[in-house]
């Protein structure tokens, strides 16, 4: 009972961490490809809600991932509800937008964590204070400050469509496989206790994270670290697995919260990418920065490749999850490039 008693009266202390010590940065992407009517109303919504949950509004900044990108629409709400902006001079990917804006926030001495909200209505900052609640209680726990609390969603189907709601669990997978790997090679447990209660596997791609702030430090002051892939990989297709990948090469201790989504994305700039491509990227930088052997995720992607339901989708789904692998190999330093070998998979269910 008193871990528990001590457990509610984190509350409190989380809502002053909340209003007086965190900061939110809403990356900014309106590109004239889409609705940018709806994309600049959307982006109002989360700004303002975001500024209702701290006090200094100067915690919150927009950070405009390319001039050409939004920036008019992010001055303009700035100004209005007085926060702070930062524009890029060049689209660079949300990895890019991230990293400008949690810069600027860290100047501020105050900002204890940050977190990283996506512009699109379906991620709410009226939620944030679970999160702060939950760092706070791997904090207490472990006395460690160095802390990464996904947004879980319930559903990655319901808000993102079928394809995608499979190709995310799929490359989501495969990263904790690459990260199990990895904490055995070099000698110490993958500590998930935090972040595993209702689910088989994180839900590391989710938009929606708060970092504590040598964990934010980590993550976006340090150097890149783009171990020869392009920059569009490491900035645009694989921004969430770098963020999770560096917060926990850096000894953070990965924490879970579930959060509300739409039941459809009212926008999303997903059709714009090449999907095999963005879906393998998502897993080729993570196993390049781990020291994968291509060996290992080739029988990864075996391994989960069957148990999607994109697979019995035939024989567009079993291509598709084809195409992926073979670009992922093909990326890896000791990959090959992968012949008309059929895929093998149990006879019965």
């Amino acid at each position: 009972m008193t871990a528990v008693l001590e457990d509610c009266r984190l509350a409190g202390v989380a809502m002053r961490a909340l209003r007086h010590h965190t900061g939110v940065v809403i990356p900014v992407y309106l590109p004239s490809t889409i609705d940018t009517k709806q994309g600049e109303a959307l982006l109002e919504d989360t700004v303002e809600l975001a500024c209702g949950q701290v006090t200094d509004p100067a915690h919150i900044c927009l950070s405009v991932d390319g001039e050409a990108c939004g920036a008019e629409a992010a001055q303009r709400l700035a100004q209005r509800f007085g926060a702070l902006v930062h524009i890029g001079p060049v689209n660079r990917g949300k990895l890019g937008a991230a990293m400008d804006g949690v810069r600027v926030l860290l100047q501020d001495v105050d900002v204890q964590y940050v977190a990283l909200v996506d512009q699109d209505g379906d991620h709410f900052c009226s939620e944030l204070l679970g999160f702060l609640r939950v760092a706070l209680h791997i904090r207490d726990r472990t006395e460690n400050e160095r802390v990464i609390v996904l947004g879980r969603r319930a559903s990655r189907h319901r808000p993102m469509g079928f394809l995608r709601g499979e190709l995310e669990e799929f490359a989501d997978r495969v990263l904790l496989d690459a990260l199990a790997y990895r904490a055995a090679m070099a000698g110490r447990p993958l500590r998930l206790e935090y972040a595993l209660a209702l689910d088989e596997f994180p839900d590391f791609h989710s938009g929606y994270k708060l970092f504590s702030r040598p964990t934010a430090q980590d993550v976006f002051l340090s150097e890149p670290r783009l171990e020869g892939v392009s920059e569009s990989c490491y900035y645009r297709h694989g921004c969430e697995a770098v963020m999770v990948v560096e917060a926990l090469e850096g000894g953070a201790y990965l924490g879970n919260l579930s959060r509300s989504t739409l039941n459809v994305q009212p926008i999303t700039t997903f059709g714009l990418y090449n999907l095999s491509q963005l879906v393998a990227d998502k897993i080729i930088w993570p196993c390049r920065r781990l020291k994968i052997p291509a060996r290992f995720a080739q029988q990864w992607m075996a391994n989960h490749a069957g148990r999607l339901l994109l697979h019995t989708l035939r024989p567009e789904g079993k291509d598709e999850l084809d195409r992926i692998r073979r670009l992922v190999l093909g990326a890896l330093p000791d990959g090959v490039e992968m012949g008309e070998e059929p895929v093998l998979e149990p006879l019965f269910v």
